[in-house]
């Protein structure tokens, strides 16, 4: 499965990028907006850490103004993902780009058909929100896995982009079911290295070692 960053801060990418482990990134408006630099700029200095897909979501909720948008998103880096919200105008614009060659990633998927729908459109990615699902009673994981099984019984290539991750649960979760990627923020991306058997081995070891040390 591979790990993306859910997330615009630089130095976070950065670092997240020196563990050898980052796979790509997503970005939305309210991650942007965090930023001081113009988004154009931010996605343009993320484009130089990160080699694999950065997603760049429109905030346009027309067609035309998706597809312009979408263009001018695409023009910054090769690796632009251009973003589409799902609804009717976002799967005529997720066409649109597709016949431009452009990769789209369908956000704010909560349902299997909703997903199938982007699919058939020609979405590169959809991106179930889990959180979001799970937070209104809804078991976010079990619409991933509909989603998942659904893309499996047609071979559908469409990648399934789990977001809205809120725990290493959450990432441990979509890889049993086997989604395509998980995105998340750094703090989970962090807690993903950590356990208290980790720690506590790490601390008997150099405990041990100062003993011999002090031979």
């Amino acid at each position: 499965m591979k790990f993306f960053l859910d997330s615009a801060h630089l130095p976070d990418i950065r670092e997240a990028a020196q563990l050898g482990i980052l796979d790509g990134v997503t970005t939305n408006p309210s991650l942007l907006s965090k930023e001081e630099a113009d988004p154009v700029a931010v996605l343009r200095e993320i484009s130089k850490v990160v080699d694999g897909p950065i997603s760049a979501e429109v905030v346009s909720t027309e067609h035309a103004g998706m597809v312009e948008q979408g263009v001018e998103w695409r023009r910054i880096a090769e690796n632009i993902v251009v973003k589409i919200p799902m609804s009717t105008e976002g799967l005529k614009a997720i066409r649109t780009l597709r016949e431009q060659e452009i990769p789209t990633n369908c956000t704010l998927v909560f349902s299997p058909t909703q997903a199938l729908m982007a699919a058939k459109a020609g979405a590169a990615m959809v991106s179930p929100f889990v959180g979001r699902l799970d937070d209104i009673q809804v078991r976010g994981m079990e619409v991933v896995d509909e989603i998942v099984q659904v893309f499996s019984n047609y071979e559908i290539s469409t990648e399934v982009l789990v977001a809205s991750i809120r725990s290493p649960v959450h990432v441990a979760d979509a890889a049993r079911i086997g989604a395509d990627i998980s995105t998340m923020p750094w703090s989970v991306m962090q807690a993903l290295a950590r356990h208290p058997l980790t720690d506590i081995g790490i601390e008997r070891f150099f405990a041990d070692w100062q003993k011999i040390q002090n031979r």
